[in-house]
């Protein structure tokens, strides 16, 4: 079976590496999608942050890299996929996923979101802390994948003096 994992990962984060190799050990084929949202503004473009994930889950056979446009639901249909992943770190992020999950089952009755809750080490992680962190001088190390770090912390560093 095959599933879909969207998000904006800006930056990917430990916790969403961590909801990718669980979902990965469970599904046959997983696509970690860069959802392209126009009512955010990411840090890293579309192409830095696939490339990424990329490099955060190479020693993941079964897993690929993508973006997508539009309403979630129609992108797992093309993928030909029935299932979407979503990360839940708290019960906040409960009541809006939930909801979005309840919007894609009135799009298309034919996916079914799971949610997979964050193992405990990851609970507060989110990549606006990150970002944030790094905006005041703290370390990032176990934050984001070691392979990316050092072109994260690069990045930001580079937005905050130019603030």
């Amino acid at each position: 079976m095959k599933a879909v994992y969207p998000g904006s990962f800006d930056p990917v984060t430990s916790g969403h590496l961590d909801i990718i190799e669980r979902s990965a050990r469970i599904f046959d084929d997983l696509v970690v999608a860069v959802a392209v949202n126009p009512k955010k503004d990411p840090m890293f473009s579309v192409p830095e942050r696939m490339q990424f994930l990329r490099e955060a889950c190479g020693h993941l056979a079964n897993v690929t890299v993508d973006y997508f446009h539009g309403l979630t639901v129609d992108y797992v249909e093309s993928q030909g996929a029935r299932a979407v992943i979503k990360g839940l770190r708290a019960i906040s992020d409960f009541e809006a996923e939930f909801q979005q999950a309840l919007m894609n089952k009135s799009l298309n009755d034919q996916v079914e979101t799971l949610f997979m809750m964050t193992s405990p080490e990851h609970l507060f992680l989110s990549s606006s802390l990150v970002k944030e962190v790094v905006e005041l001088g703290a370390p990032i190390q176990g934050l984001v994948p070691k392979v990316i770090e050092a072109r994260v912390l690069e990045r930001l560093h580079q937005r905050g003096q130019e603030a």
